[in-house]
């Protein structure tokens, strides 16, 4: 099964049509050149102050083996470039991330908004499912556990088979065991061009390609949403101030946790709460 190319223009049923299909969806100018331009700048300038293979994922020599030894990852994007915010702000993107999460919650927000630099000569990530971050909800009754987590690859700049493509295994959201990843025969290579990105649940099967090349970097980013009931791998409340934050919109407030979360229309009660009572944004 091949994964599918979408342009941005298409009907938003067409899209989430495919991403329902086959867990996963290339689509094509998703996000404005000249603000993946200046996120691309503004990266490639603080890719300098990280080493390669020094992420941990915070789970030690474990995640530096998940990562990759050539690999530079680093978050806290917004408080690098503007051009963060107005990837926040992406309505497509948005529109999908509403679709496929909010019936699950009553808001959610962001998981990971990270540079994924891999470097010459990195071999092939493995394969994975970013909902094992939340294993004891996403095993629940799988297939049909709730999608916990939609993720965005970004392309920051060309993104061939050789430099690294992200690998998908479509259609491998719905396979019947939860803990099969399925082999290389299965991958398809996710090449884009700027401002294309990658969109996939949480269930599907997929992992960083091997960078072929002896003097090329693979220059992507990752920017995904997470269930507002679930802890996300950032920690986006206290990388930013509210001052950081005083003139954003209120959608970005709250996907960077500075609002609480308020599980209405769904069961539940408030969380992330201050003194008891719930954090507001203006």
């Amino acid at each position: 099964m091949a994964l599918q190319r979408i342009s941005a223009a298409s009907p938003l049923e067409q899209i989430l049509e495919t991403l329902d299909a086959d867990g996963g969806v290339i689509i094509e100018g998703l996000f404005e050149v000249a603000v993946i331009e200046q996120m691309r700048e503004d990266i490639l300038a603080a890719a300098a102050d990280f080493q390669p293979g020094a992420a941990t994922q915070g789970l030690g020599q474990d995640g530096k083996a998940f990562v990759g030894r050539n690999t530079i990852r680093f978050s806290s994007l917004g408080r690098l470039s503007e051009a963060y915010f107005a990837m926040l702000e992406n309505p497509l993107y948005a529109a999908i991330a509403d679709a496929v999460l909010l019936p699950h919650c009553g808001s959610y927000w962001v998981n990971t908004g990270q540079a994924m630099l891999i470097g010459p000569q990195s071999p092939a990530q493995m394969l994975h499912r970013d909902c094992d971050n939340w294993p004891a909800v996403s095993a629940q009754g799988w297939p049909d556990s709730p999608e916990v987590t939609l993720s965005a690859m970004i392309a920051l700049a060309d993104v061939t088979e050789e430099l690294g493509a992200t690998r998908v295994i479509p259609g491998s959201h719905r396979w019947a065991d939860y803990k099969e990843n399925g082999t290389a025969e299965l991958i398809y290579p996710a090449e884009m061009k700027v401002g294309d990105a990658l969109v996939y649940t949480g269930k599907v099967v997929h992992g960083g390609g091997a960078n072929r090349t002896d003097d090329q970097w693979r220059l992507a980013m990752h920017l995904s949403f997470v269930l507002g009931w679930l802890v996300p791998e950032e920690s986006s409340p206290i990388d930013y101030s509210d001052a950081d934050l005083a003139q954003q919109s209120p959608r970005v407030k709250r996907l960077l946790g500075h609002q609480s979360y308020d599980p209405r229309p769904h069961l539940g009660g408030g969380l992330w709460l201050r003194h008891v009572d719930m954090i507001e944004t203006t």
